[in-house]
């Protein structure tokens, strides 16, 4: 369960970092400053907050989601909204002059973010979202709190059945230490490969 809630939660953060730091970027007000509300209501309130009025609040106004799904919403959008920044900057940090020659060829602005400035700049976002993929496993835990038996979940049932926390809590550490050091090998994997592309593009430069 812990790690079909990290799989769904770190999908929809990717994708919400995309779609926000892109609209963020818009020069249109009315695309910017809806998404600079929308990321800053997530990252200015806490997940925990966020978890129960999506569990406990909705059902009053009619409208229920499974406790399954209000985890991965609730987790993805909130770190989703912190990696927007991440894609914000990685991609104001694109080198001008790659923009420009894209105008001269006369690119449309679609196809200069899709083949010019997107695979200049994901090399640069893949460090800063491996990080928030490893706290999005570490906040987890608190679906715990809306009925999912997750890891912690589990480990908190064992704790009181057997009433040895030193194993309980023990367990719980090496397997988040072991799912972090897994995600970390993944990103490190994926840094490596984007970084090659990246380094033969400026070499042929």
């Amino acid at each position: 369960m812990t790690i079909q809630i990290t799989i769904g939660a770190a999908a929809l953060a990717w994708v919400t970092a995309f779609i926000a730091g892109l609209c963020k970027l818009s020069g249109r007000r009315a695309i910017a400053w809806p998404a600079v509300a929308f990321v800053e209501f997530f990252r200015g309130t806490s997940c925990y907050v966020q978890l129960f009025w999506l569990y406990f609040v909705l059902p009053l106004a009619g409208i229920e989601i499974s406790a399954f799904a209000v985890g991965i919403v609730a987790i993805g959008l909130n770190v989703g909204c912190y990696g927007s920044e991440v894609v914000r900057s990685a991609i104001l940090a694109v080198p001008r002059g790659l923009t420009e020659a894209a105008k001269a060829l006369n690119l449309s602005p679609l196809q200069t973010m899709r083949h010019v400035v997107i695979p200049n700049a994901f090399p640069r976002m893949l460090p800063p979202m491996c990080n928030l993929m490893v706290d999005l496993l570490k906040i987890t835990p608190l679906v715990s709190l809306i009925t999912i038996a997750d890891l912690t979940f589990v480990g908190q049932i064992y704790r009181q059945q057997s009433g040895n926390p030193l194993a309980a809590f023990g367990t719980l550490l090496v397997v988040y230490f072991v799912l972090s050091t897994i995600i970390i090998g993944i990103s490190k994997r994926l840094e490596i490969r984007a970084s090659r592309g990246f380094e033969g593009t400026r070499s042929e430069k």
